[in-house]
């Protein structure tokens, strides 16, 4: 006895969405939607039809959830006055370092 559920939500004839969220969602969800604008998902979960159907239905609205969210834009920061120093010092130890390798010439002395 098969129990699979396939379940197709047409994007495109959707009424409940805009014209830019349905252009996010076939951007966003570009490798489920096929060549007529159908959402396609399929759920062989659980042992009875009716729990795959809600399981289906479910991960349709989750997609479509999820498509749909904005992600938060970066707030751009500036590095610490305390974490410039210590790079500098940092360089300025790797400076010295360098420095005291090289050849002492006696003319200069």
């Amino acid at each position: 006895m098969e129990t699979a559920v396939i379940g197709y939500f047409n994007v495109n004839a959707s009424h409940i969405l805009t014209e830019e969220q349905k252009l996010l969602i076939t951007e966003k969800l570009s490798n489920r939607i096929n060549n007529e604008g159908m959402l396609f998902v399929k759920s062989q979960t659980y042992r009875t039809q009716l729990e795959n159907k809600d399981e289906v239905i479910r991960k349709i609205n989750e997609l479509v959830a999820k498509a749909l969210e904005k992600k938060k834009k970066r707030k751009p920061t500036k590095i610490s006055k305390a974490a410039k120093e210590k790079r500098l010092e940092g360089k300025k130890k790797k400076g010295d370092v360098k420095e005291a390798r090289r050849r002492i010439d006696p003319h200069n002395m």
